[in-house]
């Protein structure tokens, strides 16, 4: 048992990508329209029966999956590289702003977004 620990401690690590959120929804086509049309999502693809899709932007995936539960949202953060820029563009696309843009005590400036469903994405840059 010993030598198998010391194997894997002295293994070489593989490469991962950043995890892909699967978040729940009441609907994956609203969803899915919602990020294209308000967040500036691709549609990637959605399962024929419609249970579970996916959009894309500038290399973050989100999944949808429908639910048949109460929802209880999801917490994301989000960098951006022009914080200001970004709270320009979802403003002006219309998304549901919950926390304006501020510089915050934590060497952060952030603004906070809620979509359709009530996940919510905080958009930050580092000060």
């Amino acid at each position: 048992m010993i030598n198998l620990l010391l194997y894997f401690k002295t293994m070489k690590k593989t490469k991962l990508a950043q995890p892909v959120p699967q978040l729940p929804v009441a609907d994956v086509e609203m969803a899915q329209l919602y990020y294209k049309d308000v967040l500036g999502f691709d549609i990637s693809w959605i399962y024929p029966d419609r249970s579970i899709g996916a959009v894309a932007r500038e290399g973050i995936s989100i999944f949808f999956a429908r639910a048949d539960e109460p929802i209880i949202p999801n917490i994301h953060w989000m960098f951006a590289d022009d914080i200001d820029l970004s709270y320009a563009e979802f403003k002006g696309r219309g998304a549901q702003i919950i926390d304006d843009i501020e510089n915050k005590p934590w060497n952060m400036k952030q603004f906070a977004i809620s979509d359709l469903n009530g996940h919510i994405f905080y958009i930050h840059h580092d000060l």
